[in-house]
């Protein structure tokens, strides 16, 4: 798909859609040749980068970081075939726990990552 055929106006507001797309159009092939695994390390470096910066507060610095993490994951999902806007849909009824907006489910303390069990809410 040629890059001018996703190429928004450019004062349009994107959708996840288009802006997956978007981010196809200009990345798809070094992602493809970085592959899965290193396209995934530069996602986790990003997010440190925004971690970096939700501790310093700059509010300009975080819109960048904000939007390197969505174009990393972007990236991440097209390589795996994954449609953004339509994972996005499981929250689309309220929490996917509670069915709840806002999400009432009881707080739970923060879990450890572990490589055996996988977490099903966010």
């Amino acid at each position: 798909m040629p890059a001018e055929s996703v190429r928004p106006r450019a004062a349009s507001t994107l959708t996840v859609r288009e802006f997956q797309q978007l981010i196809r159009a200009i990345y798809f092939d070094k992602d493809r040749r970085r592959g899965r695994d290193g396209t995934f390390r530069w996602l986790v470096e990003e997010t440190g980068e925004l971690a970096r910066g939700l501790r310093k507060g700059d509010r300009h610095n975080l819109e960048e970081e904000f939007g390197d993490v969505f174009a990393w994951l972007a990236s991440l999902a097209s390589l795996e075939g994954i449609d953004l806007a339509k994972a996005a849909q499981k929250y689309v009824g309220g929490c996917p726990r509670c069915g709840s907006i806002p999400c009432v489910c009881p707080e739970q303390p923060a879990r450890r990552s572990s490589p055996r069990r996988r977490t099903q809410d966010k």
